[in-house]
């Protein structure tokens, strides 16, 4: 087996939905979940998250994986332990939506997130600053605020008033 050196990485666009476009990150306890998760790989210096936000039934992020790390496993990290936390915490709050997330396949019982995220390189500043504007105004387009920087969720907040409510984001550029 070949072993490759494992160079800096550009910024990543991230969208990952929950399986069927069920509404599992609805309550904040839940998109907790995944805010935890990324402030514990960016600790870890797996990542630098630039912008995120998370919506009910999907969540969006442009992130940087760091030197030393592969994208791949990075990235199957943070969707395997997200899955086990949430199903960790539907299971204690034994919810109806745990059943709708049934599959019962070989290798899982559960399903969380849908198949294959979408996962685009950001090489061009043009291309980073539209995906940018994207996530933050995602809220807005789904009704749920006027302003981005008025959701929880997001990094829009860090970007349109420099309040940094969440201690693992960080200024990106391309």
């Amino acid at each position: 087996m070949k072993v490759t050196s494992i160079e800096e990485y550009h910024p990543d666009f991230i969208t990952t939905t929950c399986y069927e476009w069920k509404p599992i990150l609805t309550e904040d306890r839940y998109k907790d979940i995944i805010t935890d998760s990324l402030l514990f790989l960016a600790n870890q210096n797996r990542i630098k998250v630039h912008a995120f936000v998370i919506m009910s039934n999907h969540f969006h992020l442009i992130w940087q994986i760091q030197k030393g790390n592969k994208r791949e496993d990075v990235q199957r990290d943070f969707l395997k332990f997200t899955a086990y936390q949430l199903l960790k915490k539907l299971k204690e709050e034994n919810t109806v939506l745990l059943e709708e997330l049934l599959v019962n396949l070989k290798d899982r019982k559960h399903q969380v997130w849908q198949r294959n995220s979408l996962s685009i390189e950001l090489r061009s500043e043009h291309v980073y600053q539209q995906k940018l504007e994207y996530i933050h105004n995602n809220p807005v387009k789904a009704g749920l605020c006027l302003l981005p920087e008025e959701y929880k969720y997001s990094s829009a907040k860090f970007y349109e008033l420099n309040e940094n409510d969440w201690i693992f984001l960080t200024h990106g550029d391309v």
